[in-house]
């Protein structure tokens, strides 16, 4: 049995691999002030409702985007596992050749979803991942990954209206009935959730547009992806909210063996 851990500034995606297929995943909000043994005990309590062991763990492998979590999360893993985890950096065997200029400036967290995006779907593709932030990766036809970029998440924005504008109230991030709103509510709804879709589109449409590429496949993922894709968008060919974790079990499979 394998664990996939994909730990973002939100939540901790966790997978389990059992005769080469994800056959569990959960989600966990990710808690800085927990103990590697608090972890232990919450990883112990999922493993022990599927029916499975800390002993049963063969190896581990996590991309994370918290570096002051890393520590906590691979000493919870070595102890309670006897693993030591695959950490996902630009320097493992990979499908894709990463192109930043700096690639050690390159998220895990994009890593893995431009892994598995180009591994499963093909390229050229784009991936757009709604988490704390939203990301942008361009893969080309031949792997490469060519760059991307970076906007502000969701969450994040609707907070933000919150946090700076007195009289504007917290709310549920849900797509309103209309793009008019008739109450405060629905309007910072409306902004939120249209607003985010003209972004997302319109950097789609220029990426699209600088690069030249024909047929390019863009695949949603992240915890947000549902809000955006709910009122559909002509611009997402796939929605795989396990994309992550896909890629890093292709990862796994092609660096287990030198550890």
């Amino acid at each position: 049995m394998v664990l996939l851990l994909d730990v973002g500034n939100t939540n901790i995606k966790i997978g389990v691999v059992k005769d080469d297929k994800i056959v569990r995943t959960w989600r966990i909000a990710t808690d800085h002030n927990k103990t590697a043994d608090e972890y232990g005990m919450v990883f112990l309590d999922l493993l022990s409702s599927a029916g499975y062991t800390f002993e049963q763990v063969e190896g581990i492998i996590i991309s994370s985007v918290a570096p002051s979590l890393n520590y906590t999360i691979e000493h919870m893993c070595t102890y309670y596992t006897r693993q030591k985890p695959i950490m996902v950096t630009s320097s493992l065997k990979s499908p894709v050749k990463i192109e930043y200029l700096v690639p050690e400036e390159l998220g895990a967290d994009r890593i893995v979803n431009a892994v598995a995006a180009y591994s499963i779907y093909g390229g050229p593709c784009i991936t757009v991942d709604f988490g704390s932030a939203t990301t942008f990766g361009v893969i080309s036809a031949d792997g490469r990954f060519l760059g991307g970029a970076i906007a502000p998440g969701i969450k994040s924005s609707a907070e933000s209206l919150t946090n700076t504008a007195a009289k504007l109230p917290r709310i549920e991030l849900a797509r309103p009935r209309s793009i008019i709103g008739r109450t405060t509510v629905e309007n910072m709804q409306a902004g939120v959730i249209y607003g985010f879709s003209g972004l997302v589109e319109g950097v789609i449409r220029e990426m699209i547009a600088e690069c030249g590429i024909q047929d390019v496949k863009v695949i949603a993922t992240g915890g947000m992806s549902q809000l955006l894709t709910d009122g559909g968008t002509k611009y997402f060919n796939v929605i795989d909210r396990s994309l992550s974790l896909k890629g890093l079990k292709i990862l796994y499979d092609l660096n287990h063996e030198r550890t």
